[in-house]
């Protein structure tokens, strides 16, 4: 298997047997009937999204007495093409990567721990490679026997229908480039969900994907994806009311934080669509979610604590800055902090908007429990919020959300929070501290700090100084000990250039 159990390597035998199966013609008259399960463990619910489209993306080519290395000129997700001729029996090595290592070789152990080796085995007539799963790869390198040949190589790209109908608000180059990288991971990203990343994990994850979707949204005004995401996650409640992590799978995990992100995703979709009916359609189910985590984990004051799903804060944990609380995943979080309950006060405040907008009463009222938010967490001689209860550490992202929701005891802690992130540095927080820099920025009317931000020399333009295609899933490619090179999280730059 190739990294975390989320996709088998192949080796792939032409001639077999079962080769040709999913063509009408294939002859499976020796097949065993299908019958129809009686009892089963899922529901089946109408697709609401569109088919896949493939393009055929051509390489550049490099023979040599060994085989040859194909270069598609960017990392795209889908399937390796060649047609080989052969003595039957013979191996044809293939290695995909993502990259390049130092001595010009594919490397194929890629840096997220997915190690793209695998076989094609020649029938003895005229072959056609036609594996089954996807890859994430840019190069491709064919190990081949003498005697053998190799023609029409291509790689199958797989992707979401993607028509760009978004423009960038300004003229700027250097915003430009990041514009583009950005929209082209966004085009070839996106499969039949909303993926983390298309080698590694190959995830719907909630939290990421409400940065994603929101951004699919805004640049192709086509929701069907974001609704998809919100859907799926919103079905897994029957296994807990505070929802999965993934959606649409069968990976039991719990992450804090992102059920309470969707609120702002869906006031900002509506900013930007005006869809009251999709709030309307679900707000039960998003009450329901609140209610669970005020009836599960908040205390008399009405923050959250012994939250028993983990909370993630920022990803990964070198990027936390030395936030205090113990939030180690797999057990019980008796710190009460503060990232999860500036998440839980936004959701809360977006919440209210969101039930006046579908013409229902206030959910509820947010200030006692904001109030006890400022008791518990703010230091009033620095103006600014601490990690945990009874703990005098500050870092970056205990203030980044407070900023983004808009979260103040007074108007100073807002300049406060701007000068902590000009003394830190806005590339000390990565995947989840970055966007409510950003969204905070935005909404305070700060443009001219925004895209000096989105054009730090340590955030966007370091992907594109080492030399990629495609987002990252870090500011670098060593930013993390298992990078992604193509992870759409940070694709999320676009929607605040638009």
């Amino acid at each position: 298997m190739a990294g975390y159990a989320t996709q088998f390597l192949e080796r792939y035998k032409s001639g077999s047997p079962q080769e040709g199966f999913q063509y009408p013609q294939y002859d499976d008259s020796d097949w065993e009937k299908a019958r129809a399960r009686k009892k089963v463990d899922y529901v089946l619910v109408e697709q609401p999204s569109k088919m896949l489209v493939f393009e055929d993306i051509e390489p550049e080519l490099a023979w040599d007495e060994g085989g040859v290395t194909a270069d598609f000129g960017s990392i795209y997700v889908g399937y390796l093409y060649a047609e080989a001729t052969g003595a039957a029996g013979e191996k044809i090595e293939i290695l995909s990567g993502q990259e390049l290592a130092e001595d010009g070789d594919v490397r194929w152990q890629l840096r997220c721990n997915c190690n793209y080796k695998e076989e094609w085995i020649l029938s003895g007539g005229e072959d056609v490679l036609n594996q089954f799963d996807y890859k994430s790869f840019r190069y491709v390198r064919l190990n081949i026997p003498q005697g053998c040949t190799v023609k029409n190589i291509c790689l199958k790209a797989r992707h979401y229908p993607f028509e760009l109908k978004a423009v960038p608000a300004y003229d700027d180059k250097e915003l430009d480039a990041i514009w583009n990288l950005c929209v082209h991971s966004m085009k070839y990203g996106v499969q039949e969900v909303i993926l983390d990343c298309m080698d590694r994990e190959k995830g719907n994850y909630l939290g990421d994907g409400c940065y994603t979707a929101l951004n699919h949204y805004v640049l192709t005004g086509d929701a069907s994806m974001l609704k998809k995401l919100l859907d799926d996650s919103l079905r897994s409640s029957f296994i807990n009311q505070g929802l999965m992590t993934c959606a649409a799978c069968s990976f039991m995990q719990e992450i804090a934080e992102y059920p309470l992100m969707v609120y702002h995703m869906l006031l900002r979709y509506y900013e930007f669509s005006g869809d009251v009916d999709y709030l309307s359609g679900h707000y039960q189910e998003l009450c329901n979610i609140l209610d669970f985590y005020k009836e599960n984990y908040a205390l008399e004051n009405g923050l959250l604590c012994h939250l028993d799903k983990w909370c993630v804060v920022e990803w990964p944990q070198n990027y936390r800055d030395g936030y205090a609380a113990d939030i180690q995943e797999g057990k019980v979080c008796t710190d009460l902090h503060s990232v999860i309950n500036a998440h839980y006060i936004g959701a809360l405040k977006c919440m209210n908007k969101i039930a006046e907008l579908t013409g229902h009463g206030k959910y509820c009222d947010e200030k006692p429990v904001m109030d006890a938010f400022f008791e518990v967490f703010y230091d009033r001689e620095k103006k600014l919020f601490q990690d945990k209860a009874d703990c005098d550490h500050i870092s970056l992202v205990s203030n980044v959300f407070p900023f983004m929701y808009g979260i103040y005891p007074e108007a100073e802690t807002e300049e406060k929070i701007l000068e902590l992130v000009e003394e830190k540095g806005f590339t000390t927080v990565m995947l989840f501290g970055a966007y409510p820099i950003l969204e905070g920025l935005r909404r305070t009317g700060r443009k001219d700090v925004m895209y000096r931000y989105l054009k730090d020399e340590g955030a966007w333009k370091r992907m594109l100084k080492e030399g990629a295609t495609t987002t990252f899933e870090g500011w670098g490619k060593d930013t993390k000990w298992n990078t992604s090179l193509f992870h759409l999280t940070l694709t999320y730059a676009t929607l605040f250039m638009v």
